[in-house]
C-alpha cells in the first residue's frame, strides 16, 4: 500500500473534478478523499494499491473533461489505513 496527496491547480473547481475524481478512484479501488481549496485548487489523498494509485495520479495530470490542469504537485506520505473515497 502507498499514499499520495496531490494539489492540482488550474481550471480544477466548478468543472465535476471532486466527484469524476471520487468515481475514478472507486473504479480503481483506491481509499481517500478530495477537496476543493480556497485557492481554486483542488488536493487530493490517493491510498492503496501502487498500481491502481499511479492510475489515479496520471488522472489527476488531467482530469474531467472540462477540467484545464496546469500542475500537479505530489507528496509521499505514510498509509494510514483510510477505507473508502470521499469529496469533501
Amino acid at each position: 500500500m502507498i499514499r499520495r496527496r496531490v494539489v492540482v491547480r488550474g481550471t480544477v473547481q466548478g468543472v465535476f473534478f471532486r466527484a469524476t475524481c471520487q468515481q475514478e478512484a472507486r473504479r480503481c479501488h483506491v481509499n481517500g478523499w478530495v477537496s476543493n481549496r480556497s485557492d481554486g485548487s483542488v488536493e487530493a489523498v490517493f491510498e492503496g494499491a501502487p498500481i491502481a494509485v499511479e492510475s489515479m495520479l496520471e488522472w489527476a495530470h488531467h482530469g474531467p473533461p472540462r477540467a484545464v490542469v496546469e500542475s500537479v504537485d505530489v507528496t509521499d506520505e505514510e498509509p494510514t489505513g483510510t477505507l473508502g473515497f470521499t469529496a469533501r
